[in-house]
Formats: C-alpha cells, structure tokens, sequence
C-alpha cells in the first residue's frame, strides 16, 4: 500500500478524514503529515487513557510547542475530544488537525458543532484501478474487492472473510449498536441481495425475522459505518414517471461477494454481474470525491421499467452510464441508454462492458470495464 499514490488531496487546514477500516486513511497520512503528533485511539491504553481525561491532548500538544500537525486516528471512539480539539483550533490557528474516522454515528450525536462546517470533510476509498496503474487485475478486483487491507493482504480470500467480522465484533457488537448480533447477522446476509437493486425493507426485515422499524435502524447502523451507501433517482428535467425508491450498494465489489449467500441455484453470471456493477459505482463515487467538483451521483428508472445504471451530472460533466456483464454488445442492451438520450441529448452515453474493443453503435459509446475504469482518474473528464 506505500507504493500506491493515492488521489485524495487534503486540504491544508484542519479536516475530518472519513473512510471504512481498511481503506488507508492512516497510511496515507503517515505520508502527508509525516511530523504530526499522532494518537492512535484503536490502541486500548489510549482509549481508555483519552476516555478519562479528553484534556489531556491540551498537554500533549503543549509538550511539543513546534509541532502543528496532529493525528486523532478513529477519532470516533472518544467522541469527547472533538470538543478539546474545536478550542484548541479556536485559541491556536497554527494548530492542523486530522480526524479520522470509520463510523459517523457518534459524531453525529456528539459532534454536531464540528460536522456543521467548521472542519472540511474529506472521503477515503478503496482503491481505483488508476491508482494501481499496471497493478490492476480486474478479475481480482471482482473477486476480492479493492480494499487496500485485503488487497495487500498476503491471503486475500481470509483477510475479505474476515473483514465483515471485523466490523460485527469490534464495532457493531463492541460498541453496542445493535441488541442483537445474531440477526443484524442475518440482516447482512439478506440485505446483499439488494447490491445494485432497489430496496425492499418490509421483504429484507421478513427475511431475517425482524420487524420493519428494526431493518430500517440496521440499514442506518451500515450507513453510518461507511459500509453501503444509496443512489438517488435523477429527475432533472423529467419528461417521464420516474420510480422513487433510491438503490443500494455495497461501498466494495469484494465486501458483497463475501457477505452474498450462493449455492447452486444461484447463476454465476448474476452474481458477477451485481460485482461489476458494484464496482463501477465504487469508482464512479471516488471519482467524484476525488475530483470535488460538486458532480453528484444517481439512477434513472422509469416506470415503465427502462433503467440506466449510473448518471453523473455536474458542472462540467454529464455521462449516462450502462453496465454488462457480456462480452458482446447486444440492441437490447443499449435499450435504456437510447431512452435517456432521448430526453437527455446532451448526455454523454457510454455502455460498459466485459469485452475487448472499444465500439461508438449510434453515438453510445461501447468500452471494455478494464479501460473504462482504468481511465477514471480525477484529472479526466471524458470518456
């Protein structure tokens, strides 16, 4: 991982730095702020040391008067230094500190003063297949997702096994977000089958035997861990009835496959095709981040049931964007891309897909995913 130059670029003032476990927040960091005052709130002693006395990060601070950068690493797991750091930027403006976190729940409650807009937020993400230029392997990708921790992992397939575990027993049932771990476990499980599809609560919540008031505070609990995140529908200018439900993702390709139950009726190619399409959303919502041009990310699906898997619209771009799992092109599948040009002229359409040339069929644009993703680095703005 410290060979990969990452595309994030944090600002020079203080900043949240958000991202799930694995994701390189630390690593990165260690590399922009390599003078910084670290504290490390993962290790034990100095939770429980922080948990009893936030202040005593005014006298850590203090002990090295020539140092301006400082690390609150998992900065979520004393909430109450949020507090101390907010007067201590105020009293010194010298002073740059970088919180990182992988669960907004607390802050949420305990730091509404700082998320309002006093420190600049800033995302970390998996890997992009620009990042790791000639390192990609879009089959692994598929497969094992582009966490950092378990890309670099010297067993991939154990270190994914794990990672959703990891989640389960050091944040949801350490921090006792859920009462019961057993069927947020299942909630997991039946929730992976909505990767890339519209959500259906009332059916996800009969599935695992909860009710639907539950399912919906499991689906925040995910939420606020960075684990998943949801797709609005665009409707810009709609000249269609348009559906209202957002979709849902998986935040890694890798992170679903681990979590999606399969046996043998289930078809291969499905479950692939929900990877890919994951990972295409996954680099898409980086891309954005990255770029920070104020672009955002949706779906469009009509009531009658014509659908294009992504939409980026912002200032300077506007992409329709379908997503195959195929190696050839078919009429059917430029179907949806054909109906938003036709309310949406000015979109740029573009068909991903699992082949190996690049195709222009009626001005949709046809590229193999390994090109198509390779080639989303924050720098560019065409497809």
């Amino acid at each position: 991982m410290e060979s990969v130059s990452r595309f994030l670029q944090g600002p020079n003032s203080s900043f949240f730095l958000f991202g799930p476990r694995g994701t390189g927040k630390s690593t990165w960091l260690r590399s922009a702020r390599p003078n910084a005052i670290w504290l490390d709130l993962l290790d034990p002693a100095a939770q429980r040391l922080y948990l009893a006395r936030p202040e005593r990060l005014t006298e850590l601070i203090a002990g090295q008067p020539g140092v301006t950068d400082i690390v609150v690493d998992e900065v979520q797991k004393v909430p109450a230094l949020l507090d101390v750091v907010h007067a201590l930027a105020e009293s010194d403006k010298r002073l740059r500190f970088v919180l990182t976190g992988s669960s907004a729940r607390k802050l949420r409650r305990g730091a509404a003063n700082l998320l309002a807009g006093r420190l600049v937020q800033q995302h970390m993400h998996p890997f992009l297949a620009a990042e790791l230029g000639e390192g990609f392997d879009l089959q692994r990708a598929l497969h094992i997702g582009m966490v950092p921790l378990v890309w670099d992992a010297p067993d991939p397939s154990a270190s994914l096994r794990a990672y959703a575990s990891l989640y389960l027993r050091e944040e949801v049932q350490a921090e006792a977000l859920v009462r019961d771990i057993s069927a947020f476990a299942r909630f997991l499980e039946a929730i992976s089958f909505s990767h890339g599809s519209q959500i259906n609560l009332a059916e996800i919540a009969r599935d695992c035997h909860v009710g639907r008031k539950t399912a919906e505070g499991y689906l925040g609990v995910l939420e606020d861990l960075l684990l998943c995140f949801r797709l609005p529908v665009f409707s810009k200018r709609a000249k269609r009835l348009l559906v209202a439900h957002e979709k849902f993702y998986f935040f890694d390709a890798g992170v679903y496959r681990s979590l999606r139950p399969t046996g043998i009726l289930d078809r291969p190619e499905e479950v692939a095709g929900m990877a890919l399409e994951g990972l295409v959303a996954q680099h898409l919502r980086a891309w954005i981040d990255y770029r920070a041009s104020g672009a955002s990310l949706s779906y469009w699906r009509t009531k009658a049931g014509t659908e294009v898997d992504f939409v980026v619209y912002g200032p300077d771009v506007f992409w329709a964007i379908e997503v195959k799992h195929a190696a050839r092109v078919s009429a059917r599948d430029l179907r949806g891309l054909r109906s938003f040009r036709e309310d949406y002229p000015e979109a740029t359409a573009c068909l991903v897909y699992m082949g190996a040339e690049r195709l222009l069929i009626d001005g949709i644009v046809c590229m193999p995913a390994h090109a198509f993703l390779a080639g989303l680095h924050p720098e560019h703005v065409s497809i």
